[in-house]
């Protein structure tokens, strides 16, 4: 059993957290609210997604599993007003879900949860340095970055955050010292990442007022954030590309 009420805004939030590494997931439903753990089809970045039944205006739900096509709820989403609140329930004889928002109702096929890829198992890293910063600086920094090249280094020396990029002919980098950001624990830190990740992740980053990145000398990146407006939390954790001298 599972029916829920949650504010569209937030259901959209959700998604794209997840739908910028995967098309489909694996929706782990408990009293306790929904979880997701899934690794993107290259196995370079994995996310952890949280929504507790707190985040939601109602819900009822026994413990399952369902498989969800991110795309079709994507894609139902982004015809809707975003002040709609959204009615979600699950027909178990007929495996699907229905989503009522407003006059409108949508019937939506599940997937079978055994062919979409196992959950992960999200290593737990020790990392020696953390930042703290608002979304929008991230994301402000990755665009800038895009123009000049497709990996992107990220860092910390000192009490300074910084992100760099370097193209063939030319070079960025931002310097954030401790009084720009929200927090800041110095550490030795020094990857390189992809572009092309990183700016997909930093689009549902960059709603969040903080962001949390744990960095290491060529180690994964972990980037932590709330979901606005609720207690939802995501998680990604993202390999590093090794620099060629």
């Amino acid at each position: 059993m599972f029916k829920a009420t949650i504010d569209a805004n937030l259901l959209k939030d959700s998604i794209e957290s997840l739908s910028v590494l995967v098309d489909e997931a694996r929706f782990r439903i408990s009293p306790e609210g929904i979880a997701v753990r899934a690794v993107d089809p290259a196995n370079v970045a994995m996310v952890s997604f949280d929504l507790p039944a707190s985040a939601f205006d109602g819900f009822e739900a026994d413990d399952s599993e369902i498989g969800v096509d991110l795309n079709k709820v994507t894609d139902i989403l982004g015809v809707i007003d975003k002040n709609e609140k959204v009615l979600m329930e699950l027909d178990e004889m007929s495996q699907k879900l229905l989503l009522q928002i407003g006059g409108l109702s949508y019937t939506i096929s599940l997937l079978d949860p055994s062919t979409i890829r196992a959950e992960p198992k999200i290593p737990q890293l020790e990392l020696p340095a953390e930042v703290v910063l608002n979304g929008t600086d991230l994301r402000k920094a990755i665009k800038a970055a895009e123009k000049i090249s497709d990996h992107m280094l990220l860092g910390v020396e000192g009490d300074v955050f910084f992100m760099e990029a370097e193209g063939d002919t030319d070079r960025v980098r931002l310097d954030m010292p401790r009084d720009q950001l929200i927090d800041l624990k110095p550490g030795d830190a020094r990857s390189l990442f992809s572009l092309d990740y990183l700016t997909d992740i930093a689009k549902p980053a960059s709603k969040s007022n903080e962001v949390t990145l744990s960095l290491g000398l060529d180690f994964p990146i972990k980037i932590n954030f709330a979901i606005p407006n609720s207690d939802g939390k995501v998680g990604y954790l993202l390999a590093p590309r090794i620099e060629s001298d």
